[in-house]
């Protein structure tokens, strides 16, 4: 772990890792992260969707958003917000970066 200011970076991979379109759960401090590489950009949101407990790194990405498997609910995978029914509630997006060769997330 690498601690930078006051965000605790966690190196979670190779930061080539993840192709175009792929997605992966990583446990970040016990939080569960689901990592997506959206047209060569990580993004992390909390793996967890606020509708029902299902992993969204089990999901599908759709245009820029990640879909549930378990009720077809969306959300936006650049911000966290909600995109479609019956996804109400956001989910946390966490800080990524590319520090070399390794891709860590910030949960601050």
């Amino acid at each position: 772990m690498t601690i930078t200011g006051t965000e605790n970076w966690v190196t979670v991979g190779k930061a080539d890792y993840l192709e175009p379109g792929e997605l992966m759960y990583v446990e970040v401090e016990d939080e569960p992260v689901c990592l997506i590489n959206l047209d060569g950009e990580i993004f992390a949101l909390n793996d967890t969707c606020t509708h029902e407990d299902a992993s969204l790194s089990d999901g599908t990405i759709v245009g820029d958003e990640i879909e549930c498997p378990m009720h077809g609910g969306a959300f936006y995978i650049r911000t966290g917000e909600p995109a479609a029914m019956p996804v109400v509630v956001r989910t946390e997006k966490y800080k990524v970066r590319k520090h070399g060769d390794d891709l860590q997330v910030s949960l601050t």
